[in-house]
């Protein structure tokens, strides 16, 4: 327990959920750090990443926006102004559905793809790098932990 708190930089004795949530909020500054390390060259942000990964799962099928807002990992980004610059970058595409015409769909483009594949090496071997100190038994132990918190 002292150790916990030696991490965190205080002398305080901070109550066990305290720690627990104060860890989480630096282990997520950690991670953020080093994928935003890997994307910044690239420019992207991690959200949109992410934007590009979801749609690459629907391997050629559009998403609308609020589909892709609902996948996303973090809920509080501007879906829209992601995807306008998504489309600057010529790495996703906005059409008006053909059936319904006030449904927008958004595709992702033979750029985003390759933009992914270009990237795919370089995430895996951060995010193996940010989990290095784990071992398998003990990733599948902390994500069975958080999917209990979510």
């Amino acid at each position: 327990m002292k150790e916990l708190n030696l991490k965190l930089k205080t002398t305080a004795n901070l109550p066990l959920s305290r720690q627990t949530v104060i860890n989480l909020f630096l282990t997520n500054t950690v991670v953020k750090t080093e994928m935003l390390s890997v994307l910044k060259p690239h420019d992207l942000s991690i959200e949109q990443f992410n934007v590009l990964r979801i749609l690459r799962g629907q391997k050629g099928n559009p998403l609308n926006l609020q589909d892709i807002q609902e996948r996303m990992v973090n809920k509080m980004s501007n879906t829209t102004r992601l995807i306008d610059k998504l489309i600057l970058k010529d790495f996703v595409k906005r059409t008006e559905c053909k059936n319904n015409r006030r449904k927008i769909e958004i595709y992702i483009t033979a750029t985003g793809l390759n933009k992914l594949l270009e990237l795919d090496t370089i995430v895996n071997e951060t995010e193996e790098k940010v989990t290095s100190k784990l071992t398998i038994k003990e990733l599948e132990e902390l994500n069975r932990l958080l999917h209990k918190i979510q």
